[in-house]
């Protein structure tokens, strides 16, 4: 039996975006990630918090992190309106 899911809503247009990664980044990464803001969490993860305009330039940015070699945490698209997202923890 197949059951049908729906896709959820694509977003391609511009937007802001928080790509949170595991450890600090040094004040030496700025330059190579200019125009984001760079937050150094208390939990030892870094936010990078940027607007992107669209998929194509999203999926450059996480190609820079990938060439950090630091691991991905996660990657949120933030509403207009909404300040940072929410992060549900267990």
């Amino acid at each position: 039996m197949s059951e049908t899911h729906a896709l959820p809503k694509y977003h391609d247009g511009p937007g802001l975006y928080e790509i949170r990664i595991k450890g600090h980044l040094s004040n030496r990464w700025a330059a190579w990630f200019d125009g984001m803001t760079i937050t150094l969490e208390d939990n030892g993860d870094t936010l990078l918090t940027c607007p992107v305009v669209d998929q194509a330039a999203l999926h450059g940015l996480l190609k820079k992190v990938r060439d950090l070699g630091i691991p991905l945490l996660s990657v949120n698209f933030v509403h207009p309106g909404q300040e940072h997202t929410e992060e549900v923890k267990p």
